[in-house]
């Protein structure tokens, strides 16, 4: 039976080799040897949850305004990057499912739509995945679309997500029957480490693009990390300075 959670994420997909929060870096995350692959999901202007990280358009496409005024029509008709489109959020899990990788789902709500995307999100996942051999995972900043993950689809794993783990984090990981604790590398705190050693909690740190990063939070008892270097670390190339990709 393979760990959880698995060692690696392909973050927003396939990090710097492909297209961010699109079906192709999903594809090629795949095919470098991750089983795992973390995207952004948002709701468009006509509510359809679909993958993309900014509230705006114009940093990952060639579209202009914002992603929650933008009609579908409109919106999937832009290009993402290489000719490739805004996927939808079903597109995406059963991509996943075919090619049996874990997803880390996060809620990415733009402002003023919190409880609209986390309802429409959790719903859809406990749906999408429903019989799937290999279960997502929902991670959030937001503490409202994590309740609402938790009391819409309670079987679907938890991840809180900080960017500085707060002193009060043990409550909200019981508040919200979190399963993992999610936070950047950078100033993580040994205390947080030995905390939820105890208990057994996996810490997943973001983002981690260099070798010797990654071999020093593994030393220290991180469990997972998500980096946009897949080249760095895929078991294909022989340019991971000998970190693997384990089970």
């Amino acid at each position: 039976m393979n760990p959880w959670p698995p060692r690696w994420f392909a973050h927003r997909g396939g990090g710097t080799l492909a297209p961010e929060n699109t079906l192709a870096g999903i594809r090629l995350a795949a095919r470098l040897g991750y089983r795992a692959v973390e995207f952004d999901v948002m709701l468009s202007g006509d509510g359809t949850p679909v993958l993309i990280h900014d509230e705006t358009l114009e940093r990952t496409t060639n579209g202009t305004g914002r992603v929650c005024d933008t009609a579908d029509e409109q919106l999937f008709a832009l290009d993402a990057g290489q000719g490739e489109a805004v996927p939808r959020f079903g597109e995406a899990a059963a991509l996943c499912r075919q090619l049996g990788l874990l997803a880390n789902v996060e809620i990415k709500p733009a402002a003023g739509y919190e409880r609209q995307t986390a309802e429409t999100v959790a719903r859809l996942t406990s749906q999408l995945w429903a019989g799937a051999a290999v279960q997502p995972l929902i991670s959030s900043f937001s503490p409202e679309a994590l309740e609402i993950a938790r009391d819409l689809a309670p079987e679907i794993r938890r991840g809180l997500l900080y960017e500085r783990v707060p002193a009060d984090w043990r409550q909200a990981m019981q508040r919200l029957q979190g399963a993992s604790l999610h936070c950047s590398a950078l100033g993580l705190d040994d205390a947080v480490l030995a905390e939820a050693r105890g208990p057994g909690i996996p810490v997943l740190c973001y983002t981690v693009n260099r070798p010797d990063q990654a071999t020093a939070l593994f030393a220290r008892g991180v469990s997972a990390i998500f980096t946009d270097r897949l080249d760095l670390f895929s078991p294909e190339t022989s340019a991971y300075n000998g970190l693997h990709l384990p089970g």
